[in-house]
């Protein structure tokens, strides 16, 4: 365990309350939390640990079970699930053990007094920046502090960042969770700094200059940004201070746009709404350009492309032809044959043998490749520009072969270095997607990798195609330069766009064409897998066998070719700038790349991955590398995956692809655990990029939040006293008796009145939302159970179904609500349907411009007025907050009788036999047959009891003369209007 998380676990237990920890990132709060867990005894009673993630939750228990200080007896860990019984939860409370447990069983388990409090130690809360005064965790402490003072809540993050959003947060998660000591310990403490820089690992900082169509890609997208932000500063209705183009690069700018911008939301036009949602894809095109491959990247352009165009405001932008523009250049451009001298020998040869596409597996030599069919003029050059970051990755797995090559040549004494050099090397990347291909390039090579891509790209073309045919005239237009709205830039001049319509449609058919000619090939490559062994052996040799001859004697021709452009594209790429590489010994402490902002895409993911594989995938290297220099094997980590890979593979080598904040840290850590291993640790960035910016932007970011945190606990306000005796009805609650005490003073001299206490029965799933915890905080009881009708009982008469917003709509689109008012109706008097609010958005149901002047079946309006005119004892409340919700519970239950917990729970529960006990109107008629009667003329809500009580079933209803229906009707126009309603005749053409 490393020194700094001592100090941490000695400042917690001298407290015994507990308080609260906050970590930078990366600084191992698994490794703390299970050390912290290490000291725990039976004795003690049981520790339970509320609600942590999948993947936290994964990582402290290896870290438990790796701890060479663990004891099966003393630390024994389990589990608490709603699967499990409630006797042997009891038992699971009672015995000492540490238990992971969520929130709402928690919670259930305590307000139905199936825990003994007396037996638990303490709670352990993680991710408490995400936690409110409202949130169930604080339920979970104010219940458990009203019942017992001796239990520590001990809660934990490490984003400081996100527990400094917000007006004071910190301070008031900690008057909620009853914390009095907050422990701050950022990166740049003093122990925490000593010990990681003790021993710092070899740094080498590698910088990769960008290729020219992706500085021109980033500097685009930056403009496009800041005329953006230009936009959003004229509203007036967001802080300057915060539109900037740097906290544009991390995921949380979204969040701080919306909570300024929800309160208003509503009243907010069309352009501003767009606004919000165009940073947030201009954040991801700048954060995909330097972690995808060029197709990838253009791919995804085109879904922009068709996703956004008529809506989006970014995509007019005078800068955004410049990204779509050479984002194209960076995979293919077009060339005419009488302008260019070069293709010209690859044309005419095509347009003579068109099967030397197959045989081509080059990325300059493919030039001429693909052309159009019927327009010979245009010929379509396959550029499939690499990575840069692939090209030095190779050179570094390949320097890295060849020092320990020397190495073990030099040195004699061998099983030293084996236990001081593992020899395993990680190469760190942001997501699974990147992983996987990178894994591919160091098997079979840059030109394969994007070659598969680039193929996948023109059929997915052609498919488009097949699937939407009136899409290629929308295209078209798309295709022009834009018009500026965000510059002011005046429209392009009808030539132009006449000329960049024909080039257009050009370029299309010769995307089409190739298309086509591969969707063609592939389709007489699976004829030909019926051929002989051999072949099928060359054809595998890289596992798709794309570029691998047919018929496999031309493949020794075919194997120098490779081998000679292999050589040629060297030669052409030498020209590119020199890799300027510095090493460094020194501190790593500088060296914190970004913040975690990636989030890979699923579509993406899926997009260059799975669609249109032709064929299987093996590991096999390809023939062009098969002479290239030895690489060493390597093991590829997806930083999402948050699993401890340096504890399980204990590398020697580290390559951090894209670098992260968090992880980095993770390898402070790891080297000063591992004080005596040699390990080396490389960074990868793209020099002069966003990358870099966005990578020094968040250690800013986070000092930040770290001295605004300790200037906010010199100021903060606790009180030393601080439990949860002061509970009970709160002030506004309490104020009531004693103002009606004056009315009462002839009385018994003055005695007040011993107030009732205020009981609300809740369905268990229900606690789910904060509600609970709310009504609890006003002075009411909550009973928790399952109920089939209704989320919540106020009194006998009183049922109500609450719905927020997303929740309303949703069950409008299911037809569930429907089903549940009739339920309502049908077993209480006053069926309410609650629709909640969320506090810090706008009080308004629809925006004014999405209301329209007609009545329509998708209106949500229209929807509630079906609603209500089938249902007329319905009432809707509209309530803005949760608070509000409240003290209109409190309001509705002033004059009514407390629920009965145990008719509650049997309503709308049918027994064996099908018929609800001690129903006096539900399933004992017929419920088709009496809404059939409801709707016969001359049948009201005042009569149609009396019917039913003195006839059987509507056929005896039929044969009723005229004086038994007016005695059963209350008059004779009823039940005249009904006997010549059931005696008319079917008009007949006859």
């Amino acid at each position: 365990m490393v020194q700094f998380h001592e100090h941490i676990i000695t400042d917690l237990l001298e407290d015994p309350t507990g308080g609260l920890v906050i970590l930078s990132s990366g600084l191992s709060l698994p490794k703390l939390v299970s050390s912290l867990l290490l000291l725990h005894h039976p004795s003690q009673g049981t520790l339970l640990i509320l609600s942590p993630s999948p993947s936290l939750k994964s990582q402290i228990l290896h870290h438990l079970k790796t701890h060479h200080h663990f004891s099966p007896e003393n630390h024994q860990i389990t589990e608490i699930t709603a699967e499990l019984p409630s006797h042997y939860r009891l038992s699971l409370y009672s015995s000492g053990q540490i238990c992971f447990i969520t929130a709402r069983i928690l919670i259930v388990d305590l307000l139905t007094n199936k825990i003994p409090v007396t037996n638990l130690s303490g709670l352990i809360l993680l991710n408490v920046h995400s936690l409110s005064e409202a949130s169930t965790e604080a339920f979970i402490a104010r219940i458990l502090k009203t019942l017992t003072q001796s239990i520590y809540i001990r809660a934990f993050t490490d984003k400081p960042h996100a527990i400094v959003a917000g007006f004071s947060k910190t301070e008031r998660i900690m008057k909620s969770l009853y914390i009095k000591k907050l422990h701050l310990w950022p990166r740049f403490q003093v122990y925490v700094s000593e010990e990681l820089e003790r021993a710092p690992p070899e740094v080498v900082d590698v910088r990769v200059p960008m290729t020219k169509y992706m500085l021109g890609i980033q500097k685009a997208i930056v403009e496009v940004m800041d005329a953006c932000l230009k936009e959003m500063r004229k509203t007036n209705k967001v802080d300057i201070d915060d539109l900037t183009v740097e906290n544009g690069l991390f995921k949380s700018f979204d969040e701080i746009v919306r909570r300024q911008l929800d309160p208003i939301w509503h009243i907010l036009g069309k352009k501003t709404k767009q606004l919000v949602s165009d940073l947030k894809t201009l954040r991801k095109l700048l954060d995909y350009l330097v972690r995808y491959d060029a197709v990838s990247y253009l791919k995804y352009l085109d879904t922009l492309r068709v996703s956004e165009s008529f809506r989006s405001v970014w995509i007019f932008a005078e800068s955004s032809f410049k990204i779509f523009d050479h984002a194209k250049k960076r995979v293919y451009r077009l060339a005419r044959s009488n302008d260019t001298k070069v293709n010209g020998l690859s044309k005419n040869t095509l347009g003579k043998k068109r099967k030397l596409k197959r045989d081509d597996d080059n990325e300059e030599k493919a030039d001429g490749a693909s052309s159009t069919g019927t327009n010979s003029e245009v010929i379509l050059e396959e550029v499939l520009e690499a990575a840069p970051k692939w090209k030095v990755l190779r050179e570094i797995l390949e320097e890295i072969e060849e020092e320990r090559q020397k190495q073990a040549l030099s040195r004699e004494d061998l099983v030293e270095s084996e236990e001081v050099d593992s020899g395993i090397i990680v190469v760190a990347c942001k997501d699974e997607c990147s992983c996987m291909q990178l894994e591919d390039f160091i098997t079979n090579g840059h030109q394969k990798v994007l070659r598969e891509e680039w193929e996948k790209y023109l059929l997915s073309k052609v498919e488009l195609r097949h699937l939407q045919i009136p899409q290629k005239k929308k295209h078209k237009p798309r295709e022009s330069k834009g018009f500026g709205i965000l510059d002011g830039v005046v429209p392009v001049t009808t030539t132009k766009n006449a000329e960049s319509t024909s080039v257009n449609k050009q370029e299309h058919d010769a995307l089409l064409a190739a298309a086509s000619e591969i969707r063609n090939r592939c389709r007489r490559d699976y004829i030909v897998d019926d051929e002989p062994q051999a072949l099928v052996d060359s054809k595998h040799q890289k596992g798709r066998g794309k570029g691998q001859d047919k018929r496999g004697r031309r493949k020794n021709a075919l194997n120098s070719r490779n081998k000679d452009d292999d050589a040629n594209n060297k030669v052409a790429r030498s020209d590119k700038p020199e890799i300027s590489s510095s090493e460094r010994k020194g501190q790593i402490a500088d060296n914190y790349p970004a913040i975690a902002d990636g989030y890979p895409e699923n579509s993406l993911k899926s997009a260059s991955i799975d669609q249109g594989d032709i064929r299987r995938r093996t590991q096999q290297p390809s023939s062009a590398y098969r002479n290239a220099k030895q690489i060493p094997p390597v093991h590829f980590y997806a930083q999402e995956s948050d699993q401890p890979i340096l504890d399980i593979l204990k590398p020697s080598v580290i390559i951090v692809y894209h670098p992260d904040m968090t992880f980095v840290r993770e390898i402070e850590v790891y080297k000063a655990e591992n004080p005596s291993k040699k390990l080396k640790v490389y960074f990868l960035f793209y020099e002069d990029s966003t990358e870099v910016q966005k990578f020094e932007a968040s250690i800013r970011r986070e000092n930040g939040a770290f001295e605004s945190l300790i200037r906010q606990k010199s100021l903060m306000m606790i009180p030393v006293d601080q439990n949860a005796n002061c509970l009970g009805l709160d002030s506004s609650m309490e104020s009531q008796p004693s103002s009606s005490q004056n009315s009462i003073t002839r009385k018994a001299g003055g005695r007040k009145e011993v107030e009732k206490e205020m009981q609300v029965i809740v369905d268990m799933r229900e606690f789910m939302s904060s509600l609970p915890n709310v009504l609890h905080q006003k002075g009411m009881r909550i009973i928790p159970v399952t109920l089939e009708v209704g989320d919540y009982i106020l009194s006998p008469l009183i049922c109500v179904e609450r719905k927020s917003i997303q929740d309303l709509f949703m069950s409008f689109t299911s037809g569930r609500l429907y089903h549940q008012v009739e339920t309502m109706v049908r077993y209480y008097r006053i069926p309410v349907l609650l629709i909640e609010f969320s506090q810090d958005k706008s009080f308004s149901f629809q925006s004014a411009s999405d209301i329209g002047d007609d009545v329509t079946p998708n209106s949500i309006i229209s929807k509630l007025s079906l609603l209500v005119m089938h249902f007329p004892r319905l009432r809707i409340i509209w309530s803005r907050s949760l608070h509000a919700t409240a003290e209109i519970f409190a309001s509705l239950k002033a004059n009514q009788d407390e629920p009965d917990e145990a008719k509650a729970i049997r309503i709308g529960v049918p027994s064996e036999e099908g018929i609800v006990e001690n129903d006096v109107r539900a399933e004992n008629y017929n419920t088709s047959g009496v809404e059939f009667l409801r709707r016969l003329p001359g049948v009201t809500d005042s009569n149609y009891r009396a019917i039913m009580d003195g006839c059987k079933s509507l056929s005896e209803l039929a044969l009723l003369p005229v004086e038994r229906l007016t005695e059963l009707m209350g008059g004779q126009k009823a039940a005249r209007t009904l006997r010549d309603f059931l005696d008319a005749k079917y008009p007949t053409l006859l």
